[in-house]
């Protein structure tokens, strides 16, 4: 090559820069290309020969976006015999879709190429051009390749001095073809601070373009999962970010769209899926990186969370916030770990909450360690609810937790918590099978063996007990039951059957005391608190029997058998006390009033009393005496007394009733409520509120 060529090849490069840069503007020369019409972008080409892509670019002739360039179709600087022997002023946007026949960039003027020299461009069969001249394309699919010079002159093709690369990012402009007009310099372009991308390609670009065709519909169904999404519809919003993910599978902007839906719908394990799919996709993309720290954290997986923060960070899109909670959620677990070695079980489950609260919601490991120190402080109601919680998250796919406690595998540890939770509530089976998981994750650990044969052996302990009381061999199974609580001491379950084993055996001492025991364990047991209520009335300790059974009908208002079993005992109570009780009675029907002095001496019988007032005639009193009836035979305990006001007009009159339906509610002969007219659900909700607190 000439040293002229050379310096007209430079030239071309140099004049190629400064319109990229927009250094200049169109001089008299260049106005030749907004005569022609075509709205021709000036481009970079990449070191080696290789074109980089185009970026947005509007001609003299217009403010249009320049269209994403696809790659010129065969002829074009190719021999006849189907060689690649391209030029190296040849562009090349690999992926972008062709374009139809005929089609022309804008205007009516003539497409300008260059197509290098005759001996280097064109071959047999007519394939390249004439060495400099301008033409119209005779090829349908082709674009203008080469260098255009300001003169209007086509240079020769040659590869243009390298340049430091820069990556390619979409953009968001309005005239582009196929996928957004190309932005140069990514680090120009900041996503905006929101939960869902704007743009199926903001914050990174798609190493894989889009496919054909797709472009207008990827938009249309990120725009309306978008709008589904910030009205808090997730599941619309999923199924249009699933629609856009099958239309652009490479885009990492619109899988973080759909795990943020997947998020929305609490589905956190695939959402975290999705995010490292993203990342998979795009190691660049912030957002996906900030999307999967909030889930690790989540799931109280805090290194994994740290370290896509810290890459979250690096690209502008980390939370301060999200982090900060990051930070709490560390400080808790470090210090919830060291009580829980101390055997400080408040301080534990302080921690875990606080923890929990600050984000770690579907951490493993801090449910594990709240329902332990729930378990430990017998609060057994609570733990088996945190433990119920754990078992329903769905991050069985998820990789295991290396954290350790006192030497113990993580994963292991939270099977040891599910096992002794189930133990307590007499769930055997299912505690042997988690002890059996957290021996398998953790098999050379002493203390997992170990807690593994004790509920092995507390498990066959159990069994053998209620086969020999099954069998009326009540001592040799209260033996049995005794040797459970060897290898589990507080186990309220070994307790309570024991304690039916003593009652069968007349040892009513001996069964109070391990209903103690196993009350003191499981505060609502409700099995003991029965079975001691029912050892108390053995031993005629009135004044004990009632308050078990007072705390029973709480708990069991629709047990008529607990009803009379209280109402037997407060007889018992008010006749060991000296206490008049020849007008208490259980159950039967509602008893009419007819006379003042009637009434006087029902509403001071003991116990409570409740009086209605109705007429024959009047609708809504047909309408609710059934449900008086129904109440009649659900608090057996309560009198119930019926005043019809067309026949005893005087008894209403004493009592000042001018509406019915009308209740008055009685205790010991003092009024304690009146209800005109009530709902009944109203009625109800009283009538069972006195009835189970009479004593």
């Amino acid at each position: 090559m000439s040293g002229a060529d050379r310096l007209s090849i430079r030239a071309a490069a140099l004049a190629l820069d400064d319109a990229a840069a927009g250094r200049d503007k169109p001089d008299t020369k260049r106005d030749v290309f907004a005569d022609l019409g075509s709205p021709v972008s000036p481009l970079r080409l990449r070191p080696g020969g290789a074109a980089a892509t185009p970026s947005s670019s509007s001609s003299s002739a217009g403010s249009a976006k320049s269209p994403a360039l696809c790659n010129a179709g065969a002829g074009v600087g190719r021999g006849g015999g189907g060689g690649r022997g391209s030029h190296s002023g040849e562009l090349v946007a690999e992926g972008n879709p062709p374009r139809p026949p005929g089609h022309r960039r804008s205007g009516s003027g003539p497409l300008i190429f260059s197509g290098g020299s005759s001996s280097a461009g064109s071959g047999g069969g007519g394939g390249g051009c004439g060495g400099g001249s301008t033409a119209s394309s005779p090829l349908t699919n082709a674009l203008p390749t080469g260098n255009i010079c300001p003169s209007g002159r086509v240079a020769s093709a040659a590869p243009a001095p390298p340049r430091r690369a820069r990556p390619d990012v979409l953009g968001s402009g309005t005239g582009h073809y196929g996928h957004g007009s190309i932005m140069r310099g990514g680090g120009g372009m900041t996503p905006p601070r929101s939960s869902i991308d704007a743009s199926p390609y903001h914050g990174s670009y798609s190493r894989s373009p889009a496919p054909q065709g797709s472009s207008g519909g990827l938009q249309e169904v990120t725009r309306a999962g978008n709008e589904w999404y910030k009205k808090g519809h997730y599941g619309e919003a999923l199924r249009h970010y699933d629609q856009a993910v099958a239309l652009c599978p490479d885009s990492a902007a619109c899988r973080s769209n759909r795990a943020a839906a997947l998020i929305g719908l609490g589905r956190l394990a695939e959402a975290l899926r999705e995010c490292e799919e993203a990342i998979r996709r795009d190691p660049a993309s912030g957002r996906a990186h900030s999307r999967l720290a909030a889930l690790c954290l989540r799931f109280g997986m805090v290194e994994r969370a740290r370290e896509h923060f810290m890459l979250a960070g690096q690209v502008n899109q980390s939370d301060p916030a999200e982090f900060q909670r990051l930070q709490e959620v560390e400080r808790h677990l470090g210090r919830c770990m060291d009580a829980r070695k101390t055997g400080d079980w408040k301080s534990a489950l302080r921690e875990a909450d606080a923890a929990i609260a600050n984000g770690a919601d579907s951490s493993q490991l801090l449910l594990a360690l709240r329902s332990e120190a729930l378990l430990r402080l017998n609060k057994l109601e609570e733990a088996d609810s945190t433990i119920t919680s754990l078992s329903k998250l769905d991050i069985a796919s998820l990789s295991s937790m290396s954290t350790k406690l006192s030497g113990m595998v993580a994963d292991s540890y939270v099977h040891v918590v599910e096992a002794q939770v189930n133990m307590a509530f007499g769930r055997f089976d299912i505690a042997v099978t988690m002890a059996e998981k957290a021996r398998v994750i953790d098999p050379g650990n002493t203390e997992v063996g170990r807690i593994t044969n004790n509920i092995r052996l507390v498990a066959q302990a159990r069994g053998q007990g209620n086969e020999l009381f099954k069998a009326g061999k009540f001592a040799e199974a209260s033996l049995a039951y005794g040797e459970g609580l060897k290898y589990e001491p507080s186990n309220p379950v070994l307790y309570c059957n024991r304690a039916a084993c003593w009652s069968k055996l007349g040892r009513w001492m001996k069964a109070v005391e391990d209903c103690n025991e196993a009350l003191k364990v499981h505060p609502g047991y409700t099995k003991a608190l029965l079975r001691r209520a029912a050892s108390y009335a053995k031993l005629e300790r009135w004044a004990d029997c009632v308050r078990d059974y007072e705390v029973l009908r709480k708990e069991l208002p629709n047990d008529t058998e607990v009803a009379e079993a209280l109402f037997h005992a407060q007889v018992a109570l008010k006749t060991a006390r000296g206490e008049e009780v020849a007008n208490m009675k259980f159950g039967g029907e509602v008893e009419t009033i007819t006379s003042i002095e009637q009434l006087r001496d029902a509403i001071h019988s003991p116990g409570v009393s409740v009086v209605y007032f109705m007429a024959t005639m009047n609708q809504q009193c047909q309408q609710i005496t059934p449900s008086v009836d129904s109440l009649c035979s659900e608090c057996p305990s309560v009198n119930f007394l019926k005043v019809n006001v067309d026949e005893s007009p005087m008894v209403a009159r004493a009592e000042n009733v001018r509406i019915v339906p009308s209740f008055k509610i009685y205790k010991d002969g003092a009024r304690m409520k009146e209800m005109i007219c009530p709902s009944l659900h109203i009625l109800r909700y009283s009538v069972k509120h006195y009835a189970v607190s009479s004593s």
